[in-house]
């Protein structure tokens, strides 16, 4: 495929507006506008969205990407989402806007998506929506609601291709990005144990309240069974880390050990990390870090994930390999026996850690040479520009 002309970039004008309702989102999105405010500074990017967003450059309007469930029921949640559409569409109609980034959350940007096309404003979706895993059928409405959608898993691209959806792989922000330079000296400063166990309870309250339970069974099981076992649980920040406390009731179960962020050194520390599924997993595939894969959810729950999702796999790892290269429990609604039985299995057998971690670096594999960042930010000013979004932009490493 030919490039874009790079000049073109210092040149560009107009209006990019980006909407996140999640703290992966406003994760997601931030560095894609670092990179369009570096390469085209007299393009605005206005936002509903997090902090991450307007650390890199974003307007901020609205406050939509924090965590949002925190302190929040379901319905307040949807109520929540609902008022930030109604936002958007009063806001959209008195400033002109050029592009609209979508950023993941299907069910709060979709109906923003279609406002915005039937407006003539070009749609570029970051974070492709997972139909291929829960609803296949509602293809069509999406083709409706984009004009390109940008991909972080391998084989989305030839998915929604071959169902007429303009599509473009671009990498991962988890994967493609550089390990925190101190994490060696961090993980240097965390304590000793054999075996080492990495507790990651979600970066979402809602996640932390439904996981930590389980989660501290199973610390409990491996505690009695490895008796100079030491565990760390990474709390994303610091609202979490109270959360965390609290559900422990004010006492440290014996072994357990709590740090906020520092992920990549606790991630370089382990053996072997317990985590919920979801993004932090692929941040283990940076690593190649073994890992069992949890996530708790009710009954109801647990029925409506088996009736709705068509893959044979739930966990990121283990969709991309193919094959069930990590024990997952996603959904989960019975005890931690089996989750126990599967960390104790990993921890006395290095032939099964190093194949799980050979598995992982397969996946890793995959996304060798990709600049997430710079990709997407190609696509939305080609756009912007009236361009085409599939184009590329050949870019020293």
């Amino acid at each position: 495929m030919r490039s874009e002309d790079p000049q073109d970039d210092a040149t560009t004008q107009g209006t990019v507006l980006v909407t996140a309702f999640e703290p992966s989102g406003d994760a997601h999105a931030a560095p894609v506008i670092a990179e369009i405010r570096r390469r085209a500074p007299q393009v605005q990017v206005v936002a509903w969205g997090g902090p991450k967003m307007e650390a890199a450059g974003a307007t901020i309007i609205e406050r939509s990407a924090d965590d949002g469930a925190m302190g929040l029921s379901a319905v307040s949640r949807i109520g929540a989402v609902r008022a930030h559409q109604v936002a958007i569409a009063r806001w959209a109609s008195a400033h002109r806007v050029n592009v609209h980034v979508p950023v993941d959350s299907p069910a709060a940007n979709f109906p923003i998506a279609l406002r915005m096309k039937a407006r003539g404003v070009r749609v570029c979706h970051l974070v492709a929506p997972q139909l291929w895993a829960w609803a296949p059928w509602r293809i069509g409405k999406l083709r409706r609601a984009t004009d390109c959608v940008l991909c972080l898993l391998p084989f989305e691209e030839k998915w929604f291709r071959d169902r007429q959806v303009p599509a473009r792989f671009i990498g991962h922000p988890v994967i493609n990005r550089s390990i925190a330079p101190d994490a060696v000296t961090k993980a240097a400063e965390l304590p000793p144990g054999a075996p080492k166990v990495l507790i990651l309870p979600g970066s979402r309250s809602s996640e932390v309240r439904a996981n930590l339970p389980t989660l501290m069974r199973v610390h409990a099981d491996l505690q009695s069974r490895f008796r100079k076992m030491t565990s760390v649980l990474v709390a994303a920040n610091e609202d979490l880390l109270a959360l965390v406390r609290e559900r422990l009731g004010g006492t440290l179960p014996s072994g357990l050990n709590l740090v906020v962020g520092q992920l990549d050194a606790a991630i370089a520390w382990s053996d072997l990390a317990l985590c919920v599924s979801g993004t932090v997993s692929m941040d283990l595939v940076r690593q190649a870090k073994p890992m069992v894969a949890v996530y708790k959810v009710s009954s109801i729950s647990w029925l409506g994930a088996r009736m709705l999702l068509t893959t044979p796999h739930r966990l990121l790892p283990n969709i991309l390999a193919g094959e069930r290269i990590v024990p997952e429990f996603v959904p989960h609604m019975g005890g931690v026996g089996p989750i126990s039985k599967a960390a104790e299995q990993l921890l006395t057998d290095q032939k099964r850690m190093r194949a799980s971690s050979d598995g992982l670096r397969r996946v890793l594999a995959m996304y060798q040479g990709r600049h997430p960042a710079r990709e997407a930010a190609d696509s939305i000013l080609a756009l912007l520009r009236g361009g085409n979004p599939m184009l590329t932009r050949a870019r020293a490493g």
